[in-house]
């Protein structure tokens, strides 16, 4: 849920079919509905602001979902809404935490457990239909890891500055403090950057 002052969207096909008139109403596929503050909408094809024109921008546990390209996309994208001087912080799962855990795990399911715990790669090979319509419908699968070296680097491509590892509640921006959960940043990668 979105705080006064923010505005909170998702790309989530279920968001979209939850606020179909009347049938939205009939089904969820999630245990909870969607908040009713959250908006569709989606940063790769961008969103109904205009450019440099939002304060902040945070997001949380999103970029991961996202392939490479799309994440770069997201990430010009984020940086054109952005005014001079705005600041960006995310969160993701921290690839280089997920390895030194499976450094750590002597059995022989470690490979298992790693894949498991990244929420990469599938157990089982769903049919046809399943597999399209997990497809369309969304997925929680993630498809890119990210460790501070690369997403710095990719932060700094797309055009921001001052990019710096982040602690749950450190923004210089206040702001901030109302939408971060101190829960979402534990053993992952929280990074801060600036439009100039």
């Amino acid at each position: 849920m979105a705080p006064n002052g923010w505005v909170n969207y998702d790309a989530s096909p279920t968001l979209k079919f939850e606020r179909i008139p009347i049938l939205g109403k009939i089904y969820t596929k999630n245990s909870q509905r969607f908040p009713k503050n959250v908006k569709f909408g989606d940063i790769i094809r961008g969103l109904p602001h205009e450019k440099s024109s939002v304060q902040g921008i945070f997001c949380s546990h999103v970029l991961e979902h996202l392939s490479l390209e799309d994440c770069r996309k997201a990430l010009r994208n984020t940086f054109e809404y952005l005014k001079p001087g705005g600041i960006f912080r995310l969160v993701v799962p921290d690839l280089e935490h997920a390895l030194k855990e499976y450094e750590k795990d002597k059995s022989p399911e470690a490979s298992i457990h790693f894949m498991e715990n990244t929420l990469l790669g599938k157990s089982c090979r769903r049919g046809i239909m399943r597999q399209i319509i997990e497809c369309v419908f969304g997925n929680s699968k993630h498809l890119w890891m990210w460790d501070e070296k690369s997403m710095k680097k990719e932060l700094l491509n797309a055009g921001f500055f001052r990019v710096r590892r982040a602690e749950y509640g450190d923004s210089p921006d206040p702001r901030f403090k109302e939408v971060e959960n101190e829960d979402r940043f534990l053993n992952c990668l929280a990074l801060e950057a600036e439009k100039k």
